[in-house]
């Protein structure tokens, strides 16, 4: 797996073995910041959920985002994502929080410009975490919410005042992209 964009294009990055991690695949990395470019030019803070290899947040900060907090709660996977970060000479502009993604959003309190969530597809609580996502205080204005989830297990079109902006499906794979309704 290796980096799509940036400073840190063309790096190969460590995957967690023996764990129940999905990467993302650089095709679907690829299409999603060629998304998101579309959509914003600010992502100076980022929050990856359920970071596995960190590739998602990693990228993020290849193409520009000043900071990135990662979760995940498989301590083999937080060494990954921090042999990662140390790999690519970003690891300073980084924070690695080893608990659960309903943990963190109980503590995290920065306003995010982007947000990455990338569960196991199995995960049945990810609807539940989108609407407690939705109704935290790590979601501004401006802030994008990137959902990686199975195709066949569709996401809502809004959680609360968080609406579906833009869906792409690569496979098995749907890319759901929400952003806070503006309200008038």
């Amino acid at each position: 797996m290796r980096i799509t964009g940036g400073i840190a294009k063309g790096q190969q990055l460590k995957l967690p073995k023996n764990c129940l991690v999905r990467p993302t695949t650089d095709r679907v990395r690829e299409a999603i910041f060629s998304i998101l470019s579309s959509l914003a030019s600010d992502w100076s803070r980022g929050l990856d959920l359920y970071a596995g290899s960190g590739a998602l947040g990693i990228e993020a900060l290849s193409r520009s985002t000043e900071w990135v907090d990662f979760v995940d709660q498989e301590p083999r996977c937080c060494a990954i994502i921090k042999q990662n970060l140390e790999k690519v000479g970003l690891s300073q502009r980084a924070h690695i929080y080893c608990c659960s993604v309903a943990k963190a959003l109980t503590f995290l309190n920065n306003e995010y410009d982007i947000i990455f969530m990338d569960p196991p597809y199995s995960d049945s609580t990810i609807n539940n975490l989108v609407t407690q996502l939705a109704n935290s205080k790590l979601i501004g204005a401006k802030s994008l919410i990137v959902i990686s989830h199975a195709s066949r297990s569709p996401l809502g079109h809004s959680y609360d005042e968080l609406s579906l902006v833009k869906e792409r499906r690569y496979g098995d794979t749907c890319i759901s992209i929400y952003q806070k309704e503006v309200k008038p």
